[in-house]
């Protein structure tokens, strides 16, 4: 029998094929060359011949593949409205507008009033004060990065005040303990796992005191017999020894959201009112980009702000922009819970997610709508369920048809339960209906 492996054309003989199709149009020649020989090399270890479609066909979809974005938008039709996997919060249209601006020439540091350097903090500082009531305010590019700028500041070669409770690991095996030790603070624990009194930190203060952490645990919830002490108390504690209290909240939470059965998570402004030092996340219930928020006494902040590592972890340009239009919408509660995504999916209307999951239903053949429960996700409100509806899209092998959903343009991230891939409306826009329909089309699911 004749080796087909000797009748494979030359890589000439296709790149020539290949731009008279038009496909250097498409990619550039480097990438055209490498995709010719990436398609005759599995066409040789396989044995094979002419792929299936085509030479030119295999080529173009190899071509493809490789200029395709990394980084791309999804359709998450999971559910999960801050999805950390999924790049957590999307932003508002307003801070999407702001960024695209940031990206010509712009007041990052300049006052245009006097014709001087400015400051990048400027461009969030008064906002933050105006919503929080804090008397100045920090950025730098994530949450953690902003406890452990506060903690090298105010506590390098001291102690820190932690109670065992709060000792907490989020995503990507981050550990309070962990941040502590790399910010040149010893780790003071007190109180039990479940029960924490204000004498546990009362007695565990020492010369060698140089902060007070309350980490808010944002990914589980404690129940039972349990016992913490009030951030206030510990203000208090704090003021009558010198020692300054931190409160990690976590989420960024500035909105009550009770009357959606959304309780359990601190809210900003009442940490601050109790006089701490409060840091947040940009890009969870607030609903912005990420970013570290430090908010809290004048003092504290410029001292952090003073620190050589405040300019290693500063934000950029873009972060700056879109936090900035998302602080403005918070302006107005009413506004924030309609024009910032995250807070319009936690508080939509159970009706209308209904009347939505039907009309997603009625284009999807052999789908029906069921109760289900949506999820805050991000670490926020943790064990709370949403009640949603659910379109159910019956399926042989869910995991087959997830994979293939997750192959479209862009992917589709949907969930799986007894032989039927699910899609939460409650995550998908009104937009990205036309979107699930084809990849479920193309996926020959209906």
């Amino acid at each position: 029998m004749s080796d087909t492996r000797r009748h494979l054309p030359a890589v000439n003989t296709l790149l020539t094929q290949a731009e008279q199709a038009g496909l250097l149009e498409s990619a550039p020649r480097k990438v055209l060359v490498d995709s010719i020989r990436a398609v005759l090399d599995r066409a040789r270890s396989e044995g094979s011949g002419e792929p299936d479609g085509g030479w030119l066909a295999a080529i173009e979809q190899r071509v493809v593949a490789g200029t395709r974005p990394s980084l791309q938008r999804v359709i998450n039709a999971t559910g999960v409205v801050l999805h950390t996997n999924l790049g957590r919060a999307p932003l508002p249209d307003a801070a999407l507008r702001a960024a695209a601006e940031a990206y010509r020439y712009s007041t990052l540091e300049f006052d245009v009033t006097n014709g001087e350097r400015g400051s990048r903090q400027d461009h969030h500082r008064s906002l933050l004060r105006e919503i929080t009531g804090a008397e100045n305010a920090l950025v730098v590019n994530n949450a953690a990065c902003a406890l452990f700028l506060l903690l090298n500041t105010l506590a390098r070669d001291g102690d820190t005040i932690v109670s065992r409770g709060e000792l907490v690991e989020i995503g990507g095996s981050f550990r309070i303990p962990d941040i502590l030790a790399r910010s040149g603070s010893a780790l003071i624990e007190v109180g039990t796992t479940n029960r924490t009194r204000l004498r546990d930190y009362l007695s565990a203060v020492s010369p060698r005191t140089r902060l007070i952490l309350k980490v808010h645990p944002s990914n589980f919830r404690m129940t039972g017999f349990t016992e913490e002490v009030e951030i206030g108390q510990l203000v208090d504690l704090g003021r009558d020894r010198g020692i300054p209290v931190v409160h990690d909240v976590g989420s960024g939470l500035l909105l009550d959201l009770a009357n959606w059965d959304l309780t359990g998570e601190p809210r900003v402004q009442d940490s601050v009112a109790a006089g701490a030092t409060v840091v947040f996340s940009g890009d969870k219930m607030l609903g912005g980009p990420q970013a570290g928020i430090i908010v809290g006494p004048e003092a504290i902040i410029q001292r952090a702000s003073s620190s050589p590592l405040a300019r290693a972890l500063r934000p950029d340009k873009f972060t700056l922009a879109a936090l900035e239009a998302t602080l403005a919408i918070h302006r107005d509660p009413a506004a924030a819970r309609a024009e910032i995504p995250v807070l319009a999916m936690l508080t939509a209307d159970r009706s209308a997610l209904a009347s939505r999951a039907e009309q997603l239903a009625q284009q999807l053949a052999g789908a029906t709508v069921e109760p289900g429960h949506s999820a805050v996700g991000g670490g926020a409100f943790p064990g709370v369920s949403l009640p949603t509806t659910l379109v159910r899209l019956p399926a042989d092998s869910p995991d087959t048809a997830l994979a293939k959903l997750r192959r479209h343009t862009p992917p589709v991230i949907a969930r799986a339960a007894d032989n039927a891939v699910l899609f939460d409306v409650r995550t998908i826009r009104d937009e990205e209906f036309a979107v699930i329909v084809s990849a479920v089309r193309g996926a020959a699911m209906a």
